[in-house]
């Protein structure tokens, strides 16, 4: 069995959950104890690296901000450059951006309008999928500047939302999933 396709159990057991925060009834998955972890975080990028070799990608899209964590040393696994996708305002030169729902409200990102060249591919990255919303709107930027979105990766995935709804058709990969 290859890397990528061991179950994640190992760490798994690495990811504090923390009851009702940020608010009461939610249940948080905290990575932080998996990433002081150094083994751990280094099985962690291989199986990414290993899930990816071979599949020609020239960019590595990370999410801010716990995509800016695994994104660049995917990157330097893969031999593919790292775009950041931002918050708004963030960025120094030229953007182009795409707003996205949240719970309650909307919310966007950006990423510099010379980042992505026509044809490139891309996979965007990010520590979790939950309802779908910021990897869709990971998606149009990508689109948006002609890039080919190559798949998405996450290191959690919370089932239970959904989240693979918002993104059809593309290539998901998840490390770990939670189904409550």
């Amino acid at each position: 069995m290859t890397a990528a396709a061991q179950p994640a159990d190992d760490l798994k057991r690495l990811i504090r959950e923390v009851p009702d925060w940020p608010k009461p009834g939610i249940l948080f998955y905290d990575i932080t104890t998996l990433l002081k972890n150094g083994p751990a975080l280094h099985r962690l990028i291989d199986r990414f690296a290993e899930r990816y070799a071979g599949h020609n990608i020239d960019l590595i899209a990370g999410i801010e901000a716990r995509g800016f964590i695994f994104g660049p040393a995917l990157a330097y696994r893969l031999g593919a450059g790292f775009v950041p996708v931002r918050k708004p305002k963030k960025l120094p030169s030229v953007t182009v951006s795409a707003k996205y729902s949240l719970e309650y409200g909307t919310d966007t990102l950006e990423v510099h309008q010379d980042a992505i060249q026509p044809g490139q591919s891309v996979l965007i990255v990010d520590d979790l999928i939950a309802t779908g919303g910021t990897a869709a709107a990971a998606a149009q930027l990508v689109e948006t500047l002609h890039g080919k979105v190559a798949g998405f990766g996450f290191v959690v995935e919370l089932t239970f939302l959904n989240g693979r709804a918002k993104l059809p058709g593309y290539d998901i990969f998840s490390l770990m999933q939670y189904d409550k």
